[in-house]
């Protein structure tokens, strides 16, 4: 990806795959002793309120740099207890360029410790440090030693964009430059991009995908040195690809009945859509993939979700890692990226982490997502509220939170004997401005508006135009499970078939919750309001 923010010039990612026939990784004999993020405390000794000196717009469980700027997620890996995480962080924003790979670790993938900066800009002479993928040589084929960490990463200098390799024998705390970067030149393009490597245990030899303008290129290697191109996957209708990423899936955890996935990050203008991950479910042979139809379908319809990186938990067998694999992505926009409202750090935030699985809906197979289970360990005491006829208007008779992070559960439908038109729920409320997720009964769509949040006036014409996927009512009701914090609101519909994930900022400390009942009555027919602790991340 790559995009210019002020003086930020950065190539763009969406770090992905451990695919499922991987082995699981040994450990490193020479790593260091992490010091893992601590696991949640029992629901009493939960912190509700942020720290007096965060700032405004802080989130309290979202994963953010303590300053400067950040941008695209690199594809996680466990080792040694903890879950491996890195992402791209400029510490000269915003008065010079450059991206470097910043590390995280965790053991829950909420609760998260800075580790520091893992592989530095500018020190080969071939550019700064953008988005590729890291992967456990775990049989040693590139002579770097067995269990060794190797980053296949893109590479830009003087506009030149190349893959580079960097090894680490420490667990993945530092990284050494391979002597003969880089192992792929570029060919003469533009763009050429976001390595995802994978082990390919049918073939038994490694898959790069690659981003080259509107096409995906695949590649083979025995060693992760040597690189040959095998195919191309090409579009015109989705401008330039980024971050691409190929994986294997089961159909409802069925093992007899498996896909692959083929995912890119994409404009998608052409089918109503701001930027976002598109995929395809098809077959991949070892060198061609195959869609099953033409059309991409969309991990997430909201406007802020990009570069995601999706992986497996190696601790499970086969069949299971296949049946489910975790995605996070970049909360932001590069059409506003630079613009956002935040004061101690820039570059927007990650998502939570969620799970994915495939299911067949409607006959066509769809990645469905859910919210990482280690999230519930967040919440504190919920208020229920009972079934409630909402006549046509404003009304703020629906439990208020009491903080800028909670989980919303809520099920509405149409009153029967005065069906509303539509629904709107007014989060952030405060000071004139608000953040909607409605829904339309007539034209059964979810949608988030911010054209009223408290950053709006401010911003590009693209952040205030409505994003929303069409949610099929089931048994009459839709279902929306939001979870709100202090700069975003991330809205699963129906089971989780549709996301929409929006940064949305209110007035400070603005908490309230109204609803609005269009063109007559509406029945919540349950919710639950669960406040969400701070996972506040451990920093030096």
């Amino acid at each position: 990806m790559i995009a210019s923010v002020v003086v930020v010039a950065v190539v763009g990612v969406l770090a992905w795959v451990l695919l499922a026939g991987q082995t699981a990784q040994p450990p490193v004999a020479s790593a260091p002793t992490p010091s893992p993020s601590p696991s949640p405390e029992p629901t009493e000794a939960l912190q509700f309120e942020r720290p007096n000196d965060w700032s405004d717009y802080r989130p309290a469980l979202h994963l953010t740099p303590e300053k400067n700027w950040m941008n695209d997620p690199q594809r996680p890996f466990y080792l040694d207890g903890v879950w491996h995480y890195y992402y791209l962080y400029n510490a000269d924003y915003p008065n010079g360029n450059g991206t470097e790979w910043y590390h995280v670790t965790s053991t829950d993938l909420v609760h998260w410790k800075d580790e520091g900066v893992a592989i530095e800009k500018y020190t080969n002479g071939l550019g700064d440090i953008e988005t590729g993928s890291a992967v456990v040589d775990v049989d040693n084929t590139a002579g770097f030693g067995a269990g060794a960490v190797i980053a296949i990463l893109t590479q830009q200098a003087d506009g030149i964009q190349r893959q580079s390799l960097f090894y680490s024998t420490d667990g993945g705390f530092t990284f050494t430059a391979y002597e003969a970067n880089p192992v792929m030149e570029n060919p003469g393009t533009t763009d050429f991009r976001d390595p995802k490597v994978s082990w390919d245990a049918a073939h038994e030899r490694w898959v790069m995908v690659l981003a080259e303008g509107a096409k995906v290129g695949f590649y083979t290697s025995p060693d992760l040195i040597e690189w040959t191109y095998v195919s191309s996957f090409e579009r015109d209708d989705l401008g330039t690809l980024e971050c691409p990423d190929l994986f294997q899936m089961s159909v409802d955890g069925d093992p007899a009945n498996t896909r692959w996935v083929l995912a890119a990050s994409a404009h998608g203008s052409k089918y109503d859509k701001t930027t976002g991950l598109a995929y395809w479910t098809g077959n991949w042979d070892g060198t061609t993939f195959t869609p099953d139809r033409e059309e991409p379908l969309w991990l997430d319809d909201g406007a802020d979700f990009y570069a995601a990186v999706t992986w497996d938990d190696p601790r499970e067998s086969a069949d299971e890692r296949r049946a489910s694999r975790y995605v996070i992505g970049w909360l932001n926009n590069w059409g506003y990226a630079g613009d956002l409202p935040t004061t101690d750090w820039k570059g927007g935030m990650f998502s939570i982490v969620r799970t994915i699985r495939l299911v067949d809906v409607d006959g066509v197979a769809t990645l469905v997502s859910q919210p990482v289970d280690a999230l519930t360990e967040l919440s504190g005491e919920a208020i229920d509220a009972e079934t409630t006829v909402l006549p046509p208007g404003d009304s703020d008779s629906l439990p208020q939170p009491d903080t800028g992070s909670y989980r919303l559960q809520v099920a509405l439908s149409p009153d029967e004997a005065d069906p509303a038109r539509e629904v709107r729920l007014k989060i952030k409320d405060g000071g004139g401005h608000f953040v909607t997720v409605g829904y339309d009964f007539e034209l059964q769509r979810v949608f988030i508006a911010r054209d009223a949040d408290a950053a709006a006036a401010t911003m590009p014409d693209l952040y205030r135009e409505v994003r929303g996927v069409t949610s099929p009512l089931r048994d009459g009701a839709v279902a929306l499970d939001i979870f709100v914090d202090y700069a975003s609101v991330e809205v699963f519909a129906d089971g989780g078939r549709q996301t929409l994930s929006s940064l949305a900022f209110g007035e400070p400390d603005a908490n309230g919750l109204r609803v609005e009942s269009v063109d007559g009555s509406t029945v919540v027919e349950s919710l639950t309001l669960t406040p969400l602790a701070v996972a506040a991340p451990e920093r030096e």
